[in-house]
């Protein structure tokens, strides 16, 4: 199973930030890599690349350049699980991607009061975000990892 990366941030000491779309975030060390895997070197030998980090496209991974990436399934495995204050929040997008529903399935309970506004859910902007907590209350355990 795919656990899909969401954000990266770059931190020092060659660790990583790396939040996944299931709203876990875990701290990834690369120092390892660099001498099992001579590409990464490059990390640490070529100033600055490594703070370049960015999510690979459809979150399959994070990747630097054409010749350095590195698959979500290595993030999940070998990263650090840490806490954040963000723990637990997943885009309503997200949240109906992972429990099989239509966005506008949330939305409706919103405005029926099967979840409430301000406790299992905010609007922040444009963007609905929900409590897991909430999700798995009305909804059970998910479907599929978004």
């Amino acid at each position: 199973m795919f656990h899909k990366v969401k954000t990266v941030s770059a931190l020092p000491d060659y660790k990583m930030l790396v939040g996944f779309v299931c709203g876990t975030t875990k701290r990834y060390d690369f120092k390892p890599l660099f001498d099992r895997h001579p590409v990464f070197r490059s990390l640490c030998d070529v100033p600055g690349l490594f703070a370049l980090a960015k999510v690979d496209a459809g979150g399959y991974g994070v990747c630097w350049n054409d010749d350095i990436d590195i698959a979500c399934d290595e993030l999940w495995a070998n990263g650090e699980t840490v806490s954040t204050p963000f723990d637990g929040l997943l885009a309503f997008s997200d949240a109906t991607n992972m429990w099989g529903l239509n966005e506008s399935t949330l939305r409706k309970a919103l405005s029926y009061g099967k979840l409430k506004a301000g406790i299992d859910a905010q609007k922040y902007g444009k963007q609905w975000v929900i409590t897991e907590a909430a999700m798995r209350r009305e909804y059970g355990d998910p479907k599929a990892e978004a």
